[in-house]
């Protein structure tokens, strides 16, 4: 049987952030994935919480291109919308370029469609309209690159019951282990479509975390985490609060939807022909 090379490139979603084993290493949603490969497997995942999608096409994206990946995922852009400069059309030129090169070598490239944060964190309204039009735009981009590259897009709003958080874990912001093997068993059923042979995958019930583990988890890493994005993001986040309610009070006057400041169109949804499923998160 000829072996298989898998690849992940990405942020924190991509590494397994949620999906801690007992050892504190993350696991996630592409080691469920590689562990089911019935070929002989190459498994590679250089993704790192935090990266953004600059790194990914300058750093990770040379790591793994020396390997001749048949598979890449390229999970990124959930920490692009949280800095201050975001820039939709950087974005689009990051990743297009990155897609593109694997894409140029015959590599099935794997991609995600955000989830909706505000789903499932509760936030102010103003905060809640600006982070909607970033995870819309960062959805946009990863739309347009995917249908025009051919890739497979798992889209994490059609997947059954997504915002029960028993997916979640407990920043909500990244799948558990319960989500990251939904993703996995999602991937699978799209990947065995191209002819390779992999087992199903299994969903596991998920041990609860005691209340005392939750507080130091939180303390040790979700704390630092907030206050890091907060200091980054909140000066934009303010002023474009600022917007989102001139908006809100202009469209109330004159009755007409004003234009998404932060979703430029780059592809109409209802014209997306590339391969869709459902799932996963934000890092």
């Amino acid at each position: 049987m000829k072996p298989v090379t898998l690849a992940i490139i990405g942020d924190s979603a991509a590494s397994g952030v949620g999906d801690a084993n007992d050892n504190g290493v993350n696991l996630g949603w592409s080691y469920y994935l590689a562990k089911s490969f019935e070929n002989p497997l190459v498994f590679i995942n250089v993704a790192r919480p935090g990266a953004q999608s600059f790194e990914v096409l300058q750093t990770q994206l040379p790591r793994v291109q020396l390997h001749n990946p048949d598979i890449c995922a390229v999970i990124v852009g959930g920490n692009d919308l949280l800095r201050n400069g975001f820039d939709p059309e950087q974005l689009h030129k990051n990743l297009r370029q990155t897609v593109r090169a694997l894409a140029e070598s015959n590599t099935l490239v794997l991609m995600i469609l955000l989830h909706d944060p505000t789903e499932i964190v509760p936030m102010p309204k103003l905060l809640a309209n600006v982070l909607d039009r970033r995870v819309r735009s960062v959805n946009a981009v990863t739309t347009a690159v995917a249908r025009e590259f051919g890739a497979v897009l798992l889209d994490t709003r059609k997947i059954t019951n997504i915002y029960n958080l028993a997916n979640w874990h407990i920043d909500r912001m990244h799948p558990s282990k319960i989500g990251h093997q939904r993703i996995a068993y999602e991937f699978r059923k799209l990947i065995a479509d191209f002819g390779f042979q992999i087992a199903e995958i299994e969903v596991d019930h998920e041990i609860k975390r005691s209340k005392k583990n939750s507080v130091l988890w939180m303390l040790r890493n979700g704390t630092p985490w907030f206050l890091k994005r907060s200091i980054d993001l909140l000066p934009a986040a303010l002023l474009l609060m600022v917007i989102e309610g001139a908006r809100s009070f202009i469209s109330r006057k004159s009755n007409q939807v004003g234009a998404d400041l932060l979703a430029p169109k780059f592809i109409k949804y209802q014209d997306l022909e590339t391969t869709e499923i459902s799932e996963v998160k934000i890092s």
